[in-house]
């Protein structure tokens, strides 16, 4: 349980790092600054946002997945299987 809320704290962060700099971007949108330099903020953002879905999926596996997976039915093994290919495809 230790790994899921260390897990937690570093999902936070994240979320708190990728807010910041979008309010830094829309200052900068408002500004009307460089649009390299926008576009700079939004790779970062992007980043952020990629690693905090990959912390959460990683959470996600380790968790809830892996509970299905041992106690579940067939049915609801299913469901998780479903939903997880479709985060998946949707990420992509």
């Amino acid at each position: 349980m230790n790994s899921i809320n260390n897990n937690k704290t570093g999902q936070l962060v994240n979320l708190k790092k990728a807010r910041s700099h979008l309010t830094k971007i829309i200052k900068m949108v408002e500004e009307d600054e460089y649009c390299v330099d926008i576009m700079q903020q939004d790779l970062a953002v992007i980043g952020i946002l990629k690693s905090f879905h990959q912390m959460l999926l990683d959470s996600h596996l380790k968790s809830c997945f892996s509970e299905v997976m041992k106690h579940g039915t067939e049915k609801k093994k299913i469901e998780m299987i479903e939903e997880i290919l479709k985060v998946t495809k949707i990420s992509k």
